[in-house]
């Protein structure tokens, strides 16, 4: 099976014809077109192969398993989701079409911050992720639920607009209702620095809402301190690796601190159990764990400790050595 990309200039099912590609990875490619139809109207073209969703010796089965995801998506809206409007098969190949949102992704914004050597300021960087936790939890709270799998900067776009779409579907997941199967449009893992370690089984590793929220905990991390996270393979082989965000950036408050850690816990039990907890987390902080919560917040490593009451200890180094001094001078006298 060819992985050749779609020229500019050529149609698909008589009515969108390709204007150049967008991006391309080990997931597929996304391609923007004009629709022949609606004159005016930009659509973004994801093309997925099926060598790509394993299932290259078993076409019918692909198709299906396309199809039924496809009709999931077409049946989504929300303001912060782009609307899936289309789906096909051509040359073998499975098109799904979507809404073309203009604005930069949220990894080119990381990008010109760190050229400005500017940290983004946390206020902004919050009011963008509440739009995304909308869109989580419209998602989740679907019948079936869907999980994301691959919630990162590069898949969030900043609209001119302000507003905050989550444009790429390349690994949705389905949980069906009694999670003895699931539908999946393109297996993978995600990109490693947001994927936690459940999910490095594919799909005969168990993920669920947690997933995409110790993904958006590693988005967040990377938004606010402009440094990717460590990796969680990386994180289990050597435990302490993931550098405390406010050691990265001390602007960022303690509390938003700690629901980023919550949310980046290594084992889904100890992280929110939902986008909505998740969301009263960082947006409603306190001190004391909500009663009924089935998580805890992570403890503070003596790094952070130490670092946060560095005033405090500095005046009792003083206070020690004045001390020293006199009990010296008397001895001496």
């Amino acid at each position: 099976m060819t992985t050749r990309s779609l020229n500019p200039g050529v149609t698909l099912r008589g009515r969108y014809r390709i204007i150049g590609l967008i991006g391309q990875g080990g997931m597929g490619s996304v391609y923007k077109a004009t629709d022949l139809r609606l004159e005016g109207r930009m659509c973004a073209v994801k093309e997925i192969l099926p060598n790509l969703m394993g299932d290259e010796d078993d076409p019918v089965a692909y198709q299906e398993q396309f199809y039924q995801e496809a009709s999931t998506l077409a049946r989504l809206d929300h303001p912060s989701l782009p609307k899936v409007s289309d789906y096909f098969s051509e040359n073998e190949r499975e098109y799904l079409l979507m809404d073309f949102v203009p604005g930069n992704d949220l990894g080119e914004i990381i990008a010109g911050a760190k050229r400005r050597s500017e940290f983004l300021l946390e206020d902004q960087v919050l009011e963008w992720i509440q739009q995304l936790c909308d869109a989580l939890a419209y998602l989740h709270t679907r019948t079936p639920s869907i999980v994301h799998r691959d919630i990162k900067p590069s898949n969030i776009k900043l609209t001119p607009s302000g507003y905050i779409k989550l444009v790429d579907f390349g690994l949705v997941k389905l949980l069906l209702a009694d999670e003895s199967r699931t539908v999946t449009v393109v297996q993978g893992r995600g990109t490693a620095q947001y994927t936690p370690l459940e999910q490095y089984g594919g799909d005969t590793g168990h993920t669920d809402v947690r997933s995409d929220i110790y993904a958006l905990g590693a988005t967040i991390y990377h938004l606010l301190t402009l440094t990717p996270p460590v990796d969680a393979r990386q994180r289990f082989l050597q435990p302490g690796s993931l550098a405390l965000p406010r050691t990265i950036n001390p602007a960022i408050s303690p509390a938003t601190e700690r629901a980023i850690l919550a949310a980046m816990a290594m084992h889904p039990d100890d992280r929110p159990p939902s986008i909505e907890d998740f969301s009263d987390l960082l947006f409603s902080p306190h001190d004391i764990v909500t009663i009924g919560t089935t998580y805890t917040l992570p403890d503070p490593s003596w790094s952070e400790a130490i670092r946060s009451n560095s005033i405090l200890l500095l005046m009792a180094a003083v206070l020690l050595l004045i001390t020293f001094l006199i009990s010296t001078n008397s001895t001496l006298l």
